[in-house]
This record gives structure tokens, sequence and C-alpha cells, in this order.
């Protein structure tokens, strides 16, 4: 059941931060694959600069999946602007 709402929050936060970086989403497969990433990244940011991981339950799991995602495809937009 964790792997299901792992990926059920990585597709939302996917799919929130698509729509806000770049006016639209990536796909159902690509927004999966930016907001799992993302999801990585964000627990990675949180713990690293605030000392926790953003553990509080689904919605703070998905407020720090988004926060990935969104900084994320921010890098992505750097490195190649036409993709993203």
């Amino acid at each position: 059941m964790n792997f299901v709402l792992f990926i059920l929050i990585g597709l939302i936060a996917g799919a929130l931060a698509g729509r806000i970086v770049s006016g639209h989403g990536f796909g159902f497969v690509g927004d999966i694959v930016v907001g799992v990433i993302g999801a990585f990244l964000g627990g990675w940011l949180f713990s690293t600069f605030l000392g926790t991981a953003g553990g509080g339950g689904v919605l703070m799991s998905l407020v720090v999946a988004f926060i990935g995602a969104i900084v994320l495809l921010g890098v992505i937009r750097l490195v190649a602007p036409s993709h993203a």
C-alpha cells in the first residue's frame, strides 16, 4: 500500500508542479516521474536544510514532493530551457 500511495503522491505533486512551472503537465508517466524524483529531492532538501524529512502524514509528504518537483523543474529549465 505504501508504494501505491508514493506513486499517487508523485503523480499529484508532478502534475501540480508541471502546471505551475510550465503551464501544462508532462503526461501521466512524466508527471509521476517528476513527482517521484521531486519527492526524493524534496526529502533531501528538507532534511539537509531544515533538519527534518518532512514527516507528518500524507499532506506534508505531498508538500515536500511538490516543492522538490518545482526545484527539479527549475533546474531542468536552467539546463534545457526548451524542454520544460
